[in-house]
């Protein structure tokens, strides 16, 4: 069933496979309510006024250039329409998405951006990814060329990163957590319980998967990330540009500067606290190097018997690749290991998918092998030459013609025997796959593959040059990641925050048309203060505007006393007074 488009899409969206696609939501703007504009503008003038001065040079022209504004939350159109200048494109989605998932977004050049925004008691900060964070943090520095590059390419490597069962049971308690903190009402036990299952997951003594160690690298770069000299740095790190409590905090000498090394893959974090130490990289092109020294030791670049283990491990859908190119996608299952810790067989449960060239084999997807596959690798015994590397004269001395009768062992001790029906050849002539009817696959006394199987494929191979996870061709698998099934909580408005919202609104069309009323103002003031204990953002935005000294005064006194009331509203106030 094709599925029904909700969105507004360019060519950058198009061209996403559709196990992408399945996270894309409408952005449904009109949502936005008065006082999330508010939010978003109290945030976004704190941010830019401090931002100009600690901020990487990028941050403020990136704003320009991705034609973000101040005032007003921006739109995924509008959005869409200037970073497709600079080769990118923006998407709205829910919450926190699987992080292999966010990545392979990276890779084609789309941001990911969570369109709910935080609430105003989260103002400084929301664990919660938010417009706020994605638009105001992410997107101004994507329009340096270098990081760009850095950020797409990190999104190309970590797509690949094999993660393990840990990692997804993380991240599923992470997006509850997150969830329920932006949420309104929420119940108190409930609440408890999800920080509860997040601190006894990150306090689990885990190995780290590959997929864990590029989340590490994503966190101390693209997220928390600081570049210049250790004892002057700038901050490009989306996480701290959005927040506007941490992106101070992390100036302070209470904040651990480190060079930023490979030995960043390493240090964990919390979403839920501020960051004790941020690394300093000297440069974006430095990020490129750390990141290449990274992809060398993932599987995706060694193979071999510990990156088929990673994803038997990671109970997800991955791919091997042999040493002939062909390419075996599915959920494995079991290998069996010689002497040298090489792999000799291996076996896929469930739907599994051949490739070449991250090409499907046709007549080689889930259909052929929706129970599994499995195949011996590895060279002849006493016999020199590897099957692949075999001239037409040695494929016939060995019998390895279409309609032939084979019987050959394995080094490993695996011995195969069946009618050679026929095989596919890769672009340099090499045989990978071998088809035989009537097998009999064995090792020792376990018997591997019996005739009513149906018709054996061989793959041919001397050994796993790469493991990732994912599939080779992602049309073999369409529904590759699975969409969380929870979802993120609209509050249900009361008529109390209903008149709120038309009070914040009334502002907002003052400051917007000029037309300024100020008996209006005072007839709004003199409700915040009697219906609305410790509001303190609505006379916030109408100190701005009111020209009456009387009022002003008012204003300021009330504002004045809930920040002495309130130790936490107390720099955000009169923060905002000065600004005025």
């Amino acid at each position: 069933m094709k599925q029904q488009k909700t969105y507004e899409s360019n060519e950058l969206i198009d061209r996403l496979p559709p196990h992408l696609k399945q996270f894309i939501k409408p952005q449904n703007y009109e949502e936005y309510s008065p006082i999330n504009q508010a939010v978003w503008r109290y945030v976004m003038r704190k941010n830019v006024e401090y931002l100009s001065k600690y901020a990487h040079e990028s941050y403020l022209k990136g704003l320009e250039k991705t034609g973000i504004e101040i005032d007003t939350i921006p739109s995924m159109y509008g959005m869409n329409r200037i970073l497709k200048e600079i080769g990118w494109a923006a998407v709205s989605v829910d919450g926190f998405i699987p992080p292999n998932a966010f990545m392979e977004f990276q890779a084609y050049k789309v941001l990911v951006i969570a369109s709910d925004i935080r609430q105003l008691e989260n103002i400084e900060y929301t664990p919660a990814p938010d417009i706020i964070h994605e638009a105001a943090g992410h997107a101004p520095i994507i329009a340096n060329p270098d990081y760009a590059e850095y950020l797409r390419r990190l999104g190309e490597v970590g797509a690949k990163a094999i993660l393990s069962k840990y990692d997804i049971d993380l991240y599923e308690a992470v997006r509850k957590l997150s969830i329920l903190k932006e949420a309104e009402l929420v119940d108190e036990n409930e609440l408890k319980s999800a920080e509860e299952e997040v601190n006894r997951l990150q306090q689990m003594n885990v190995e780290l998967s590959e997929m864990a160690q590029i989340r590490n690298l994503q966190w101390w770069t693209v997220e928390y990330g600081l570049i210049g000299e250790l004892e002057d740095p700038k901050i490009y790190g989306a996480g701290l540009l959005s927040s506007i409590g941490e992106s101070k905090w992390c100036m302070s000498d209470q904040v651990k500067k480190i060079p930023y090394s490979i030995d960043a893959i390493e240090q964990s974090f919390d979403i839920t606290q501020p960051q004790p130490q941020l690394y300093v990289s000297p440069d974006f092109s430095y990020l490129m190097q750390v990141l290449e020294e990274f992809a060398n030791k993932l599987s995706l670049r060694k193979g071999g018997s510990k990156g088929v283990q990673r994803l038997i491990e990671s109970q997800m859908v991955g791919t091997i690749e042999l040493s002939t190119g062909l390419q075996v996608s599915g959920k494995f299952s079991r290998v069996i290991l010689n002497e040298d810790r090489e792999v000799i067989f291996f076996k896929t449960e469930g739907p599994t998918a051949l490739a070449y060239r991250e090409r499907e084999l046709i007549g080689h997807g889930i259909e052929t092998h929706s129970h599994g596959f499995s195949s011996p690798l590895g060279k002849l015994k006493n016999i020199n030459l590897a099957i692949e590397d075999m001239g037409p004269v040695d494929l016939k001395a060995y019998n390895f013609y279409d309609g032939k009768w084979l019987s050959f062992e394995f080094e490993s001790g695996i011995k195969v025997k069946g009618l050679n029906v026929t095989g596919i050849r890769n672009l340099q002539g090499k045989l990978m796959l071998i088809q035989l009817k009537d097998c009999t696959v064995t090792y020792k006394k376990e018997i591997l593959f019996k005739p009513e199987y149906g018709m054996f494929d061989m793959v041919v191979g001397k050994e796993i040059v790469s493991a990732f996870a994912g599939a080779a061709d992602y049309n073999s698998f369409p529904n590759l990641y699975n969409v969380s099934k929870t979802l993120t909580v609209k509050p249900k408005k009361s008529e109390k925050t209903k008149q709120l919202e038309s009070y914040y609104q009334t502002v907002r069309d003052i400051r917007e048309t000029g037309d300024l009323k100020e008996v209006q103002l005072q007839e709004i003031f003199k409700k915040t203060q009697s219906d609305y204990q410790n509001e303190w953002l609505l006379p916030l935005e109408m100190l701005e505007l009111t020209k009456d000294h009387n009022l002003q005064n008012e204003i300021t006194n009330y504002l004045e006393k809930i920040a002495d009331e309130n130790s936490n509203l107390s720099s955000l106030i009169l923060e905002g007074i000065n600004r005025v």
